[in-house]
C-alpha cells in the first residue's frame, strides 16, 4: 500500500456524533499501511504521494447495511413499478428469478450494484444474498465475494433464504424460488463461514445468517435453531422486519404478537442482530431495541417507492437504538446509490409531521397530530453519522466508519464542481442537503485508492452498460 497524505480539503466531517462531526485541528489526512495515522494541517513526508484535495469535502466511505445486490439488474419493471410491497413481491423478484439461473447473470448484477454504490462513496455493502435454491449449479456466495474483491469493496453477505414457500407471493413461482431444507441452509451458512468469513475489527469479508423474512421464509421453530447456529459460528444475524403495516396485522393475527415480541421469543434479538425497514415499530418495540442493542437498517427510498412509511427513526436515534442507513434492492428503489439515499433521509424526517406516529392506536401511544414537519428531527450531520459510524456499528466493523487515528482508511473525497454546489455557505454538507451526484476525487478503501476522478480503473463502463441492456432485452422477449 501506498504511503498517501490527502492535503488541503474544503472541509472533513468525520462521521462521529456531536461537535466531534467536524474537524476542528485542519483537514489533511496521512494514511499509513492502510489505516489513518495523521489528522491535522500536515506537510508532506518524502515517498509520499500527495493528493490534491482542495475544492473537495472528505467524508469516510458510507456504510450500506442492507441490500439486493442481484436486483440491480430488475429496475423500473412496469409490472411492479406502482405496486405496494406484498403485489411488488408477487410481480418482480419472485418471477423474475427464474433469469438467474446462470453463474453470469448473477455476477453481472452484482457488478452492477456493487459499481453504482461505489461511485457514491459507498465503501462497505452488506448484501442481503436470498438467490440460493436446492441443486443450484454455481455457489453464489463465492460469486458476490469474488465481484466485491475485483473493486476492492467490503463485503457483508448476509447469507439469506428460505426453507417455506410462502402463500401470498410463492403460489406460481419459478423453480429458482424452492425452498431449502433447514439442514441444507446451516450447512451453506457454515460453509460460507469456512471459506470466507474474517472477524477482524476491519475485515473486508464477512458472513451473516439471514433467512429472508422470521415470519414468512421458514418455521417458528427453527429460527431458533438458526440463532443458535450462528452464535456458535460466532456470526450475527439479520433479515427483514415490521416493513409494511400488513406485516404487522399479520404477525398480530397469527402469532397474537408485535413483530419484535415474535423474534425476541425465537432469540433474534441482541447485539448480534439487525433488522432492515422496521418502519412500523410501537413505543415498547423501539425501547426493546434499544434495551437488546438490536439494530435497524433504515431504507427510507425503498419504504418510500413501496408506500411502507416513514420509519420512526429520530425517536430510535434518541432511544439509543443502533441504526445504519440502507438502500435496500435496485428493483424497489431505481437510485440504489448511498448520496441519493442520505439526501432522502435527510428530507423525508424533516418532513414527516408525525415524528413516526403510525395508525393503529392498539399498537402505539397516541399523539395530536401537528401541522408541518418536525425540522429538528434530522439534521446532515445525524445523516452521515447514520450512514457511516452508524453502519459500521450495526455490521460489528468495529474499525470501520470514522475518520480518526487508528481506524481504516476508507474515505470519500466529493468534489463540488457542479453548479449544484456552488454558493453552498457550508460546503461539508454539500453531498447531503443538496442530493445530486458530486463528483469523486477518489475514494479509499484500507487506503487504496479504487475510484480517481470519477472513474473506476480498468472497468469498462459503456460494456457494462451494453451486458445490462441485453439481460433486459432477454428478459423482455421471454
Amino acid at each position: 500500500m501506498s504511503n498517501l497524505l490527502i492535503r488541503g480539503a474544503d472541509a472533513l466531517w468525520t462521521g462521529l456524533a456531536g461537535d466531534a462531526m467536524r474537524a476542528s485541528a485542519g483537514t489533511d489526512i496521512r494514511v499509513r499501511n492502510g489505516l489513518i495515522s495523521a489528522i491535522g494541517s500536515l506537510r508532506p513526508e518524502p515517498g509520499e504521494r500527495i493528493i490534491d484535495a482542495s475544492g473537495c469535502v472528505v467524508y469516510p466511505g458510507w456504510v450500506n447495511t442492507h441490500h439486493h445486490l442481484f436486483q440491480s439488474l430488475l429496475k423500473g419493471i412496469p409490472a411492479g413499478i406502482n405496486l405496494a410491497l406484498v403485489p411488488w413481491l408477487g410481480a418482480v423478484p419472485v418471477p423474475y428469478r427464474r433469469f438467474f439461473d446462470a453463474e453470469e447473470s448473477l455476477r453481472l448484477a452484482a457488478r452492477i450494484g456493487l459499481v453504482e454504490l461505489l461511485l457514491s462513496g459507498c465503501t462497505t455493502i452488506a448484501d442481503h444474498q436470498y438467490h440460493y435454491w436446492p441443486g443450484m449449479p454455481f455457489d453464489a456466495s463465492r460469486a458476490v465475494f469474488e465481484e466485491a474483491e475485483k473493486l476492492g469493496v467490503r463485503m457483508v453477505l448476509c447469507r439469506g433464504g428460505q426453507t417455506l414457500s410462502r402463500a401470498m407471493t410463492d403460489a406460481n413461482a419459478p423453480p429458482q424460488v424452492s425452498p431449502e431444507t433447514l439442514d441444507g441452509f446451516l450447512a451453506s451458512v457454515e460453509r460460507d463461514v469456512n471459506n470466507f468469513h474474517d472477524a477482524s475489527p476491519m475485515s473486508m469479508q464477512r458472513v451473516v445468517s439471514a433467512i429472508t423474512t422470521p415470519s414468512w421464509s421458514c418455521s417458528p421453530d427453527q429460527l431458533r435453531e438458526m440463532a443458535r447456529a450462528a452464535r456458535a459460528l460466532g456470526i450475527r444475524l439479520h433479515s427483514h422486519l415490521s416493513e409494511s403495516f400488513d406485516y404487522v396485522r399479520w404477525a398480530r393475527d397469527v402469532h397474537g404478537c408485535t413483530p419484535m415480541q415474535f423474534v425476541a421469543e425465537h432469540e433474534w434479538v441482541g447485539n448480534d442482530v439487525w433488522f432492515a425497514h422496521m418502519v412500523h415499530l410501537s413505543d415498547d418495540e423501539i425501547a426493546m431495541c434499544a434495551s437488546t442493542g438490536t439494530g435497524i437498517a433504515h431504507c427510507p427510498q425503498s419504504n418510500a417507492r413501496l408506500g411502507s412509511g416513514i420509519a420512526r427513526i429520530p425517536e430510535a436515534m434518541a432511544a439509543g437504538v443502533p441504526i445504519g442507513l440502507a438502500v435496500d434492492g435496485a428493483a424497489s428503489n431505481e437510485a440504489a446509490d448511498m448520496t441519493n439515499e442520505a439526501h432522502a433521509c435527510w428530507l423525508l424526517h424533516r418532513a414527516d409531521p408525525r415524528s413516526g406516529e403510525r395508525p393503529d392506536s392498539r399498537a402505539h401511544s397516541s399523539r395530536v397530530m401537528q401541522p408541518g414537519g418536525h425540522a429538528g428531527a434530522m439534521t446532515a450531520e445525524d445523516v452521515v453519522h447514520l450512514g457511516t459510524v452508524g453502519g459500521a456499528r450495526v455490521l460489528g466493523l468495529d474499525g470501520v466508519g470514522s475518520i480518526a487515528v487508528g481506524m481504516a482508511a476508507d474515505l470519500v473525497l466529493y468534489d463540488l464542481d457542479h453548479p449544484r454546489y456552488f454558493g453552498m455557505h457550508d460546503p461539508a454538507s454539500g453531498p447531503v442537503v443538496c442530493g445530486g451526484q458530486p463528483s469523486l476525487k477518489a475514494v479509499l478503501v484500507q487506503g487504496r485508492v479504487v475510484v480517481e476522478n470519477g472513474t473506476i480503473p480498468g472497468l469498462d463502463l459503456f460494456g457494462l452498460r451494453r451486458e445490462a441492456q441485453a439481460f433486459v432485452d432477454r428478459t423482455c422477449s421471454a
